[in-house]
Formats: structure tokens, sequence, C-alpha cells
């Protein structure tokens, strides 16, 4: 039961990295899915030496950026009530478009933005992602330069 509240808890932190990873639907329900496998394996042993967001954010991005070096099985399909843009409204479309562009980025760029969209200090950035809170600054000034220049 405390892993169920956790896990909840976390949900929309979990599907946000697994949707910034994720070409579609399938593949961000499919990230999630193990995404929640990983972490149930490392619950009991979840020492506390970070925020358990952080740690939810460590164990999410790592899932994301490992899945494309293994090869798929088939899954069972997991019900989420995660609606994360309507594109029939504006928010919506540019939602859509800043995600289209994130998604061009490499995943160590896409991972450092995703956590800053997410308003994390640049200091729990820079210990999610292995950088200095000085890096983690350069990076976004080049991010965001990069992003306004994509077509």
């Amino acid at each position: 039961m405390e892993f169920e509240s956790f896990a909840a808890a976390h949900k929309a932190t979990i599907y946000s990295v697994c949707y910034m990873y994720a070409k579609d639907k399938a593949q961000a329900d499919d990230l999630f899915q193990d995404t929640l496998i990983n972490l149930w394996k490392g619950f009991d042993s979840f020492r506390g030496d970070c925020a358990p967001r952080s740690w939810v954010y460590r164990v999410s991005l790592n899932t994301c950026l490992s899945a494309g070096r293994k090869k798929r099985v088939a899954t069972v399909p997991l019900e989420l009530s995660a609606d994360v843009c309507d594109a029939s409204t504006q928010v919506g479309k540019n939602t859509a478009m800043l995600h289209a562009r994130i998604s061009r980025l490499d995943p160590f760029d896409r991972a450092i933005v995703l956590l800053w969209l997410e308003s994390m200090p640049y200091d729990e950035i820079g210990a999610i992602v292995g950088i200095s809170p000085k890096a983690v600054g350069v990076r976004l000034v080049r991010i965001r330069e990069k992003l306004k220049n994509m077509k």
C-alpha cells in the first residue's frame, strides 16, 4: 500500500518524463509502466539521500534513456487519465509545437529542459543529471537558443 501511495503521488512527474521521451501515447504508456517497475524494484532500497521527487526523476530519466537500447516485447495496455494537451486549443497547439521542438534535442538536453520546465532549481537539476548548477545554467542558455532557432 505504501508504494501505491508513492506512485500515485508522483504519477504526473513520471508521465511528464515519459511523454517527453516518447514518440506517441503507446510508447509513453510503455515507458510509464517500465518506470513504475523500476521504482518498485528500488523502492525498498531508497535511502532518502535526496528528495523523493529527485529520485523519481532520476529513475524516470534513466528508464527512458535506456529504453532505446532494449528490444521491446508485447505489453499489456495501462489505463491513464492524463490528457497532456488538447490540440483544438491554442495552448494545446503551443504545447504540441514545444514538444515537437524539445523532442528534436539530444536526450541529455531534453532532460535538462524537462526538469527546468518543472521549476526545479539549478542545483537539484545538476544533482539529477550529474553536472554542476553553473553548467546547468550554461546548458539552458544554449538550449533556449537552439529551440528559438528551430523551425
